[in-house]
C-alpha cells in the first residue's frame, strides 16, 4: 500500500474515494492524526496529516516515529512525502516542485531513531541515498507525463523551525550544497529507512529562501504559493497512483 504524508488537503485528489479514518496505537505514542484510507481507480492509498488535523503541530514537535510506525501497521510499503520548502536553486521559485535525491540534516533534539532503547536491537542503516531511487524515478516519470516542470534532483536542507532561516544561514546552506530548505524532511526520511519502507519526497517551494529575493517572507505569500503549486503536486500524485 502507498502512504502519503502531507497536509489535509491531499485527500482532495480528483477521483479519490475516501473509505475510512482510523487511529493507530504505536510503541512511540500517538501519531499526528488519524490515518485516512482511500482508493483511486483501484489503487489503495493512506494519508496522514503531518502537522495534525487541524494543522497545529510545529515541525520540531511532530511525532515522526509514531507517524511512520502507524503507516507500517497499516501495511504501507511505499511513502510519498509532500513537503513545503524554501527555494535556493535558481529553478525553485514559489510554486515550483522538486524531487530531491539527497538531504543534509541540521535539526536537533528530535526523536530521530527507533534504535535508542535497550529493548531494541541496535542497527545502523545505510543512508548513502536517503530517497528511494525507484520511487523517485516513478515520480519523475509521472511529472513528465503530466507536463509538470520539476527540478529532478537536489539536496534538501532540513532545519529545525518553526522560525524561518536567516539570510546568513541560507548562504551557509547554499555553500553546503543545499538546493531547498524545509523543516520536516528529517528525521522522517531516516525513520522510513529504519522501518524498511521506501520513501521519496515531492517538495513544493512556497517562497524564495531568506535573502534570495528583495522582499521579506510573509505567510500570505506562502499560502498563495501553496494554492498555486498544489495543483502540480496533485497532478503528479494522481499520475503516479494511476500508473
Amino acid at each position: 500500500m502507498i502512504g502519503i504524508i502531507g497536509g489535509t488537503g491531499l485527500t482532495q485528489l480528483d477521483g479519490l474515494e475516501v473509505l475510512e479514518s482510523k487511529w493507530f496505537d504505536t510503541p512511540y505514542g500517538e501519531p499526528s492524526a488519524a490515518l485516512t484510507f482511500g482508493s483511486i481507480s483501484g489503487t489503495k492509498v493512506v494519508f496522514i496529516a503531518r502537522h495534525g488535523d487541524p494543522h497545529q503541530i510545529p515541525p520540531h514537535k511532530i511525532n515522526y516515529r509514531a507517524n511512520i510506525s502507524a503507516l507500517e501497521q497499516a501495511g504501507v510499503t511505499k511513502i510519498l512525502a509532500v513537503n513545503a520548502v524554501g527555494g535556493i536553486h535558481a529553478s525553485l521559485g514559489p510554486a515550483e516542485v522538486a524531487i530531491p535525491d539527497q538531504i543534509i540534516d541540521y535539526t536537533y533534539g528530535r526523536e530521530h531513531t527507533i534504535y535508542d532503547a535497550s529493548s531494541t536491537e541496535l542497527d545502523h542503516i545505510d543512508f548513502t541515498f536517503p530517497y528511494s531511487q525507484s520511487l523517485r524515478g516513478l515520480l519523475i516519470q509521472a511529472a513528465d507525463e503530466t507536463g509538470v516542470s520539476i527540478l529532478k534532483s537536489g539536496t534538501y536542507g532540513a532545519t529545525q523551525g518553526p522560525r524561518l532561516e536567516s539570510a546568513a544561514e541560507i548562504k551557509k546552506y547554499k555553500l553546503d550544497g543545499c538546493d531547498l530548505v524545509g523543516m520536516t524532511g528529517m528525521p522522517e526520511a531516516a525513520l522510513a529507512r529504519e522501518f524498511g519502507i521506501e520513501y521519496a519526497c515531492l517538495a513544493l517551494s512556497v517562497n524564495w529562501a531568506a535573502g534570495l529575493s528583495d522582499s521579506i517572507i510573509t505567510m500570505d505569500d506562502i499560502h498563495l504559493a501553496i494554492e498555486q503549486g498544489m495543483g502540480k503536486v496533485h497532478k503528479i500524485l494522481k499520475a503516479f497512483l494511476l500508473a
